[in-house]
């Protein structure tokens, strides 16, 4: 660029122009038409060369800058000239006049085929920086929109880590809502014991105001002739004042092991069997094995208390009386683990149930104890509670039993039961749960015939 500088310089294009065109002004009046335009050709013809020799300059110029180097200038000050420049100026040519037509229909004068040049260069040129000028705006909104992009995505990030801390947040609320109900349940339980203890001690006071007004009172007949029988009791023992509300406490406490524990259990054995009629035949047969456990312990651990009070006991309840209510005290004093471990030793071997052999029945040891403890703390009543007699394939009885939701209504026999019926003698106080399903004895022996 700058050796073609130098020789614009050196060849004096302006000088040699500004003399042509006093010479020309001078003798503009002297010479002839044809004459001046003459010497108006030589004219454009050497701004036209000395145009074409700016227009390379410029064009080096712009590519030593780099591709965007230049552009508002370029812009601002020779766009607007090459779109004014080359007007026409009279109406005798349209608008859809071709400057290509012009030039080949003048081709052959010397003059027009150097301004010809001169035009196409300077099209060329305009063209080249007019792609410039767009490349630089298609760059420009490029990076906008690619900052936009950047600036969405992080918003975006923000909202996700956003919506997992309150998604983090709400997990503790729940397993703080959880721990609470957990404690609100312990507080139950514990208002349940205060107010059976609440009871007693009520029935224990009333008891002891009519002692003390019987004792006041004159009496009519000499104390000799009261009858001395040991046997006989004058006061009702612990166990006897608390029958009645143990009694409701039990009954409440088997039906909350239906309502609560039994769907722990089935929930914790459906992750390791599939079959929902084999899980309920597992607990069902639990249950029962649990209760017939615990009664087993009861008449051992009601055997060795006689045989420890017997030596010592001087009434004035009776022996019976005084071993029933000891255990009331002394409920703690039963070895549940024992009875527990009976129940999976009686469960191994059952023929009706079956268990994947990657676990254990060890996997409901909690059900069992709390089953144990209950069926044990039933036979310390004056009517001990137990379990109704069951069978596969038995009669169905609306009596004893409710239908669960999958049976067959219109069927008449027990395919197999999912909780048993707990009654008082003969009674029914609480009644159980089976499923009913046309051809039950035949479904019964379909395992053992497999």
């Amino acid at each position: 660029m700058a050796d073609s500088l130098k020789r614009l310089v050196n060849t004096s294009s302006f000088s040699v122009l500004q003399d042509k065109l006093e010479s020309w002004y001078k003798d503009y009046h002297v010479i002839s038409c044809d004459q001046n335009l003459n010497r108006c050709c030589e004219l454009v013809e050497l701004t036209s060369k000395i145009q074409g020799q700016l227009f390379t300059i410029l064009n080096f110029t712009a590519r030593e800058g780099g591709h965007y180097a230049g552009v508002d200038v370029l812009k601002s000050r020779l766009l607007p000239w090459l779109g004014t420049c080359f007007s026409m100026a009279t109406s005798s040519v349209t608008n859809d006049t071709n400057l290509l037509i012009s030039i080949q229909t003048n081709q052959s004068a010397p003059g027009y085929i150097s301004m010809a040049n001169f035009l196409v260069s300077v099209l060329f040129t305009y063209w080249y920086v007019e792609c410039i000028y767009r490349l630089a705006d298609a760059h420009l909104q490029l990076d906008n929109t690619k900052n936009m992009s950047a600036t969405t995505l992080l918003a975006t990030e923000d909202e996700i880590l956003q919506l997992k801390a309150e998604l983090r947040a709400s997990r503790d609320q729940v397993e703080t809502y959880k721990r609470k109900l957990d404690v609100l349940d312990d507080y139950e339980r514990q208002v349940r014991l205060l107010r059976d203890e609440v009871s007693f001690l009520t029935a224990e006071k009333s008891m002891l105001q009519e002692r003390l007004v019987r004792s006041c009172s004159p009496s009519p007949l000499p104390r000799q002739s009261r009858p001395s029988s040991p046997l006989k009791s004058e006061s009702p023992t612990r166990a006897q004042l608390t029958n009645s509300s143990r009694h409701a406490r039990l009954v409440s406490r088997f039906s909350d092991l239906y309502a609560v524990e039994r769907l722990e259990a089935q929930s914790l054995l459906r992750r390791y069997i599939d079959d929902l009629e084999m899980v309920q035949r597992i607990i069902f047969i639990a249950t029962v094995e649990a209760f017939q456990a615990a009664k087993l312990a009861y008449r051992q651990f009601k055997l060795r208390v006689k045989k420890t009070l017997s030596p010592s006991h001087l009434g004035p309840e009776s022996l019976e009386d005084s071993v029933v209510d000891y255990i009331v005290r002394n409920l703690d004093l039963y070895d549940v683990q024992a009875s527990v471990n009976d129940v999976i030793n009686a469960m191994n071997v059952n023929p009706r149930i079956s268990f994947p052999p990657e676990v254990d029945f060890v996997l409901i040891n909690s059900f069992i104890r709390e089953t144990c403890r209950v069926a044990f703390a039933m036979q310390t009543l004056d009517s001990p509670l137990d379990l109704a007699f069951t069978s596969g394939g038995e009669l169905y009885s609306d009596n004893k039993y409710r239908r669960s939701y999958d049976s067959e209504f219109t069927a008449p026999l027990v395919a197999y039961h999912v909780w048993p019926a707990l009654v008082e003698g003969d009674g029914v106080i609480v009644k159980g749960e089976a499923v009913t399903r046309r051809g039950a004895l035949v479904l019964m022996h379909l395992p053992s015939l497999l």
